[in-house]
């Protein structure tokens, strides 16, 4: 271990960022692309040279469906694999896991056991293709798995190309799909940098991600500030380990929201390079490499409406201009229909071509850097550097990322950004096409992508139980042992242990079960911030009398029954993207509703035993991974066998309008898609429950 007494100060620490020509207006201006601080490109010719790389973040299903769906997009055009895993592998649980029968297959591939992974790529060779995987939980056996596949094809570890997310940090702040504490995690990556920084010089040994803070709600400077914090709390956590900075700050990269503030996107990226190049400058490098902030991007999740869906290629492709004018490295366009439902083969082709079409049909790959010197953009880039050194200094002050996350602070300021962003689409004052702006008389119908999770979860199940037959269990039991010795055992590297016990055949459950028995599974404190949504309504002068309507139908219930309605706001399953959940309780309260906030990953029998003790009215049930078609139903039976089926369901989130009919002849009480404006829609349950 480094003496961690060398490593760079920022608490209380001006930055001088002061140009050095002193003839700009704006102290970033006056590099090129290629040169430090790198504000104009990673690269001096840019695009010119060669374009970004096309990636579709994409699987679902079974490896084997996810695999022709691939080798499809790779006849088509694209040149990236991005997998897309299910929330089952996410958080390192198997297919046969009880915990997860209601994920499997739905959000992403599943994936238990190197013969999942070799199906995944078959007829993919592995020291060509570079392959991207959004994983941060389960990163050891995914990424064991991933290089033991490629060894199974003959390729040399060392020709393995790509990138691993493994930016658990901000899992911790916004996404969730964590397993183990945040000092236990720094580990699992310190263990990662090392074996990649030895083994694998192709490939990218983390991927630092802003676009779930997007996702959340974070605004530009927020999303700004935390992923560069991110960063450098994870150059610190590798020279701690005594990795010298230049042999795996090179393969960092970073990965960005695009939103639909096409200006504030161009200039964020523009910023994110001339900070990054700044602050790792501090730590010293030889490598000017280790300054480079390469960048994938991904159009925005949330800003895609259930209204109006075609409306969404538009958003698509204006913000993958975005993205490509703020010179990306690679970019990943999201579909039309995913905000109802898993996107399509139709409408993952749209979305790709969407790309396609920018490369090659208009001018952007022929200009270095078209918006260097312009007033807008380099005035908008020199507020968000402003703004998001701030943030980073309020990081620093609170002794780096990891603390500032255990007490709460990048998660608050998300949360508040979040409300104040729902808040304004409520109000009308950020306009959203088909919700508050043009909004539709008649609903539309469009096919979507419906996975039958029982039947891969059987599949799933049935291929576990064939390598367990197959394999050397003795051998495995040793392996799996390795792994929990290693996990106290500091001089041992943790990847290099999955990758042993990958190969001998070892599963993703039973490699995450190993660590566990040092390493235990995380539970994180509940917080959800109150005030900002209601005073925000109660200002407005055309929400005000919904608010107060809001207020008053919370009086006539208590008049009714001698309390406030009472409301647990539930997530089921795996599916750990809270924003929807912690947007709902917080208004909720606003408004006037006892609100109780349900634990991540529960289940349906524990929901329900909440709903019990805490003798709520209502049940409201956040889906966004298509699991509302098995855990509703099994919620409503969990009710009933203890005695508490007079609890109203309410379903929100991705819902596919196909899917209501059935909700409702169940029994659901209401159902609300992305895009609801919250006060209206408590008006419309509450005027129902009290007619009930």
């Amino acid at each position: 271990m480094s003496d961690s007494s060398n490593l760079p100060k920022f608490k209380g620490t001006k930055l001088n960022f002061e140009a050095e020509n002193g003839k700009k207006q704006y102290a970033h201006q006056g590099s090129y692309p290629g040169v430090f601080p790198f504000l104009s490109g990673p690269y001096p010719t840019m695009y010119t040279g060669r374009p970004w790389t096309v990636r579709q973040y994409a699987g679902f299903s079974t490896a084997q469906e996810s695999n022709k769906f691939y080798l499809n997009a790779m006849k088509k055009g694209q040149r990236g694999l991005s997998i897309a895993f299910d929330l089952a592998t996410h958080r390192g649980y198997d297919s046969d896991h009880p915990r997860v029968y209601g994920d499997v297959g739905m959000a992403g591939v599943a994936i238990d056991s190197i013969k999942d992974m070799d199906i995944l790529f078959n007829e993919i060779d592995l020291g060509k293709v570079s392959v991207s995987m959004t994983m941060n939980g389960a990163v050891l056996p995914i990424l064991g798995l991933f290089i033991a596949s490629g060894i199974k094809q003959g390729v040399e570890v060392a020709d393995l190309s790509g990138t691993i997310q493994n930016d658990i940090l901000k899992e911790f702040m916004v996404r969730n799909t964590f397993i183990f504490n945040p000092q236990d995690s720094m580990r699992i990556i310190s263990d990662i940098f090392g074996y990649t920084s030895k083994n694998m010089p192709k490939f990218n040994s983390i991927s630092i991600s802003g676009y779930h803070m997007q996702e959340a709600g974070a605004s530009a400077d927020i999303e700004l500030a935390y992923t560069l914090a991110d960063g450098i709390e994870y150059i610190k956590t590798g020279i701690k380990s005594g990795i010298p900075i230049d042999q795996f700050a090179p393969r960092l990269s970073f990965f960005w929201g695009i939103s639909m503030d096409y200006i504030t996107e161009v200039a964020k990226l523009r910023a994110g390079r001339y900070l990054w190049a700044k602050l790792v400058k501090k730590f010293n490098p030889q490598n000017e490499k280790s300054l480079l902030l390469r960048a994938h991007c991904q159009t925005s999740g949330w800003s895609l409406t259930a209204q109006q869906v075609q409306v969404n290629i538009g958003r698509v492709g204006l913000q993958a201009l975005a993205a490509v004018h703020g010179h990306t490295q690679s970019l990943h366009t999201n579909s039309l229909d995913e905000a109802i439902a898993l996107p399509s083969e139709y409408s993952s082709t749209i979305a790709r071509n969407t790309q396609l079409l920018i490369q090659h049909e208009t001018d952007s790959c022929q200009f270095i850097d078209p918006w260097y010197g312009s007033e807008v953009v380099e005035a908008r880039t020199q507020e968000l550097i402003e703004q998001a050194l701030k943030l980073i200094e309020e990081v620093e002050e609170a002794g780096g990322m990891k603390e500032a996350i255990i007490k709460g602070i990048p998660q608050r300021r998300i949360e508040e950004s979040s409300a104040r962003i729902q808040a304004k689409i409520d109000r009308g004052d950020r306009p959203l096409f088909g919700v508050n702006k043009f909004v539709p008389t008649t609903p539309e119908n469009i096919k979507v992508l419906s996975i039958d999770n029982e039947a891969v979860r059987e599949g799933q199940i049935a291929q576990i139980k064939i390598i367990k037959s197959e394999r050397d269990n003795k051998k495995v039991e040793e392996l799996l042992k390795n792994i929990t010795n290693a996990a106290s055992d500091s001089s041992m590297n943790l990847l290099e242990c999955h990758v042993a016990a990958a190969l001998a055949g070892a599963t993703v459950g039973e490699m995450t079960t190993a660590l566990e028995e040092k390493f235990p599974r995380y539970n994180p404190p509940i917080r959800v911030v109150s005030g900002i949504y209601g005073s925000m309504m109660k200002e407005n002068a055309s929400q005000n009398e919904n608010y107060k309507l809001c207020l008053k139908l919370m009086e006539d219930f208590e008049t009714k029954f001698g309390r406030r309605p009472r409301i647990l706001v539930a997530k089921m399953g795996q599916d750990g993207h809270d924003r929807g959940q912690k947007i709902i309780s917080s208004a909720l309260a606003d408004l006037g509703m006892d609100v109780d906030v349900g634990p991540l990953f529960s289940t349906p029998e524990e929901v329900a035993k909440m709903a019990m003790e805490n003798d709520v009215h209502l049940i409201g049930v956040s889906s966004l991974a298509g699991g509302h078609k098995s855990l509703v139903p099994k919620l409503m039976d969990d009710l009933k066998k203890i005695g508490q089926g007079s609890a109203k369901i309410i379903v929100g989130g991705v819902i596919p309008p196909e899917d209501y009919e059935g909700l409702y002849e169940q029994g659901v009480f209401a159902i609300f898609g992305p895009g609801t404006n919250i006060t209206k829609a408590t008006i419309e349950f509450m005027q129902k429950l009290l007619k009930d």
